[in-house]
């Protein structure tokens, strides 16, 4: 049976990483492309802050072809659906109808997704779907996987740059989920299954951003720390 060709949108997180193992393991399905949105200003995925040299190391690890969307550092929303509809009807024109998300409960998320692929005659597809945060993150550490916190919500400042374990989630406020799905933190995954090697990084300085309310009210931004993860080089 011919399986089915897919573009996974791939964010270099935890939950890109665990959604992308159980396709992997599908049958069904047969992963063409990693698709990552980037600043183009600061060459870094968006809203992790990820270097795009450790993206492209991710991808070179997996063994699967990445395709960037570069971006405006405040692109507004029609800018962002443009490029986005223009980089999927591309592969489209290849054969490849189902877009992968790692989205877990979001619901507005998911609609959107759903809406705007349908627009060009794409369909989209959430491994994680409904799944308990607490087990997937429990899962993900199971499964031999390491990912670090990049970027953390203000007030989270304190888990922005560890490593994901027992300790972290028990550390954890209780009005934070375990995956951060709300938004309050977002990883970089860097060694496990579906990696053929670890990725080798040192830990840089940390900063402190602020972003329009996702409301559009300029009185009330939000803001996040982000530890910069420097790619190794050889001496």
């Amino acid at each position: 049976m011919e399986k089915i060709p897919a573009v996974f949108n791939w964010s270099g997180g935890k939950d890109s990483t665990l959604a992308l193992h159980y396709l992997l393991q599908d049958k069904d399905f047969e992963v063409k492309y990693l698709l990552t949105t980037l600043s183009d200003a600061y060459n870094r995925v968006s809203m992790h802050g990820v270097r795009e040299e450790l993206l492209l190391a991710q991808a070179e690890s997996i063994g699967l072809p990445l395709q960037q969307v570069r971006l405006a550092e405040s692109v507004a929303m029609e800018d962002y659906e443009a490029s986005m509809t223009l980089a999927l009807t591309g592969m489209k024109k290849q054969g490849i109808a189902h877009a992968v998300f790692g989205d877990i409960f979001l619901e507005d998320l998911k609609v959107y997704r759903e809406k705007k692929l349908a627009e060009i005659g794409m369909q989209a597809v959430f491994p994680l779907w409904k799944k308990d945060t607490r087990k997937i993150i429990k899962e993900f550490v199971e499964l031999g996987y390491k990912t670090i916190v990049v970027c953390a919500r203000e007030g989270l400042q304190d888990f922005c740059g560890r490593i994901i374990d027992e300790q972290f989630m028990a550390d954890l406020p209780a009005d934070v989920d375990p995956c951060g799905e709300n938004g309050e933190f977002h990883t970089f995954a860097f060694e496990g299954p579906i990696f053929n090697k670890p990725l080798r990084f040192s830990i840089g300085e940390r900063i402190f951003r602020t972003f329009p309310s996702p409301a559009g009210d300029q009185s009330s931004p939000s803001g996040y720390w982000f530890t910069d993860l420097l790619p190794y080089t050889k001496s």
